[in-house]
């Protein structure tokens, strides 16, 4: 399989450092706005003969397909924001191949809507995009089929939870992730499905429980969160409720809501003095880079999804998560956990792919397919899961 890789931050850094080498690989190309960055990680993967690097605006239809037709590309995986979701989900179309991504465009119950309103399109030019491949959404996805699959007869809610001990020596507010996703995310309403109402928003933060994560990280109080899984799961997993929530922390919650408040999370440009400034990209120049915090994070992040229903006429609960630590993944791979993290899924997705093993045509979401060939390969990319059962 020959893959274009568009946008090589944090998580492209990782799914080219864990995509190489493989034998279903046969060539990937790093293109990113930034060609420097691209080939900053070209080095440091030891400029291996099967990768290239491009200079690539992501937000060129035919620029980002006319790349994919050159090099003969099988795939257009997007590891760029979800600003340009619709723009290389239409030049993978225009080029002739498969893509995937890991965040969907749009808001509330309207994500994935474009994508998934040209589902005909794609099947009959018999393409396949798999939309919401990441770590979450994405592994999280399959976490939910899986347990569907194998633990349950009836399923109550599905919750993805998610939570983190991770600390950033230095300073006092840096987002792991993009701060772009991070104030979509946190500053749009939040989105609960239920089977007798369908999909409602609810404010952001609200209704927060205590959630205990395993692997030492303990209770925290987690709150909801707009995220892609509360679309993607109802469509192909039987449940009666589907939520997100997210143990973000007072100090990030508190940092978010300022910068709502005066402004500084629009993508809508202003004049200052005379020149044209997005206020989110001062807030994104403010801050670290967050490929750039591994050697100063610490501790672990956890993301799992929480299961709750019947199985053999008794109540049953479940949480099956993956947990990384910060210190592991710097010490053997060089980049931080929550990149890495995100990065092994799409490259698991990948190998799949590739195999023939997921196969289809259309638009789908990662709980669409099989998820026991994911879970199997888990191990073998130093990706393991664990299961906790939370109710006999």
């Amino acid at each position: 399989m020959k893959v274009m890789l568009v946008g090589v931050g944090g998580v492209g850094e990782a799914i080219a450092l864990v995509a190489n080498g493989r034998p279903w690989l046969k060539g990937m190309i790093l293109a990113d706005y930034n060609r420097e960055r691209a080939m900053e990680v070209y080095e440091k993967l030891g400029k291996p003969s099967s990768f290239v690097v491009e200079q690539v605006d992501a937000s060129q239809v035919n620029e980002v397909a006319q790349m994919a037709r050159h090099y003969g590309a099988d795939l257009i995986l997007n590891a760029a924001s979800c600003e340009f979701s619709d723009q290389l989900f239409d030049a993978a179309y225009q080029a002739g191949c498969n893509y995937m991504d890991m965040a969907m465009s749009g808001v509330g119950a309207e994500m994935g809507k474009y994508q998934f309103d040209r589902a005909a399109l794609w099947e009959q030019k018999g393409l396949l995009a798999i939309t919401g491949m990441g770590m979450d959404p994405g592994v999280s996805d399959v976490f939910a089929k899986y347990c569907e699959k194998h633990f349950f007869d009836e399923i109550d809610e599905i919750g993805i939870r998610d939570g983190a001990d991770l600390e950033v020596q230095g300073y006092e507010f840096a987002p792991t992730f993009s701060i772009y996703d991070a104030l979509e995310e946190c500053t749009d309403p939040a989105l609960v499905w239920e089977k007798d109402k369908g999909w409602y928003a609810v404010q952001p933060f609200s209704d927060p429980e205590t959630f205990h994560f395993p692997e030492g990280i303990g209770p925290l109080e987690v709150v909801n969160v707009e995220h892609e899984e509360v679309v993607l799961i109802p469509r192909w997993v039987k449940c009666k409720k589907v939520t997100f929530k997210y143990g973000l922390g007072d100090k990030f919650i508190n940092a978010v809501r300022v910068l709502k408040m005066i402004g500084l999370h629009s993508r809508e440009p202003i004049e200052v003095k005379g020149v044209k400034v997005v206020p989110a990209d001062v807030v994104a120049a403010l801050l670290p880079d967050p490929a750039k915090l591994g050697p100063l994070m610490s501790g672990k992040t956890c993301v799992g999804t929480w299961v709750r229903g019947w199985k053999n006429g008794r109540p049953r609960e479940i949480y099956l998560y993956q947990s990384t630590d910060n210190q592991d993944t710097m010490s053997k791979y060089g980049v931080q956990a929550v990149s890495w993290q995100t990065a092994v899924g799409p490259v698991i997705t990948l190998e799949l792919l590739a195999k023939g093993i997921w196969q289809g045509k259309g638009v789908f979401g990662p709980e669409a397919f099989d998820p026991d060939p994911f879970l199997d390969l888990m191990p073998k990319y130093d990706f393991p899961y664990g299961i906790v059962e939370m109710r006999a």
